[in-house]
């Protein structure tokens, strides 16, 4: 897959923590409950922390109590892109950034949350930046 933004992997390496690489360029997910957006309350928009796109706003985030930041949308469909993943003998949804391809989460449906859409994007703390609302 192309992307808009596309770097070597040195490249990654030398813009990224250690942390920040295995999650966005290597699909890892950091431990639940501590990552520093999973209770965050401050207004404002979400971007890629590995190219600055703008995925999320603090409007469509909300409290799932699964361990990491939960949003029911991004802020338009064409910012992320959706990958199926089987890597863990289940079926599940992944998400990335569609400007850079970087892994931020997974996208659940059906599990019952009063949100207008009946999706989690269950995204990782350090696959974002916020930008907090002036």
């Amino acid at each position: 897959m192309s992307y808009e933004i596309e770097k070597t992997d040195a490249e990654w390496r030398d813009q990224l923590t250690p942390e920040e690489y295995h999650v966005l360029r290597e699909a890892g997910t950091e431990r639940p409950f501590t990552g520093e957006y999973t209770d965050t309350k401050t207004v404002g928009v979400y971007g890629c922390r590995a190219c600055g796109a703008e995925l999320f706003s603090s409007e469509t985030k909300f409290d799932s109590h699964c361990g990491w930041p939960s949003y029911y949308a991004p802020l338009a469909g064409d910012r992320v892109q959706y990958i199926e993943d089987t890597s863990l003998g289940m079926r599940r949804v992944e998400v990335r950034c569609a400007r850079c391809g970087g892994h931020l989460g997974h996208v659940f449906e059906g599990e019952g949350y009063g949100t207008p859409t009946d999706q989690r994007y269950c995204i990782n703390s350090v696959s974002l930046t916020l930008k907090p609302a002036e």
